[in-house]
């Protein structure tokens, strides 16, 4: 029978299909790497959650709430980076790192143009020490 008889032609069909294919299977991670990406370099330092290096008495809490957990791929930023847009919650790629990490906390106001990576082990934070990277931070869609 040919396309023209069937109450919903093919070519209909798989435009459906498509379109459903393209909604439904559209991932978070490439909904990130569609989104806008700025980049920045900046100097990155490391941190744990030792009680020496964060609140005494308020292990993990941040100056912006949260409570930090070891493990979660979180940074802190220097107050100017914020001016930037590098604001609460901001999505971050790390050169040298895998994954994303979110903005959770923020430095001294001494600090200019650093952020600080939260590492799960001691080992592995003096590890990184001290290094100027590039960042790619997630800009904030302005519509």
């Amino acid at each position: 029978m040919p396309d023209d008889h069937r109450p919903y032609p093919r070519r209909f069909a798989l435009v459906g299909i498509a379109l459903a294919i393209g909604v439904l299977g559209c991932s978070s991670s490439q909904a990130d790497s569609d989104a806008g990406w700025q980049t920045l370099e900046v100097t990155a330092t490391s941190f744990t959650l030792a009680e020496e290096e964060t609140k005494q008495g308020n292990i993990g809490l941040t100056a912006f709430g949260d409570q930090l957990e070891p493990g979660d791929k979180a940074i802190a930023v220097s107050r100017d980076l914020i001016r930037l847009g590098l604001t609460h919650g901001t999505k971050v790629r790390v050169e040298g790192l895998p994954g994303t990490y979110t903005v959770q906390d923020k430095m001294h106001r001494r600090w200019r143009n650093k952020i600080d990576i939260l590492f799960k082990k001691r080992k592995r934070a003096l590890e990184w020490g001290r290094k100027n990277i590039e960042i790619q931070y997630q800009v904030a869609d302005a519509g």
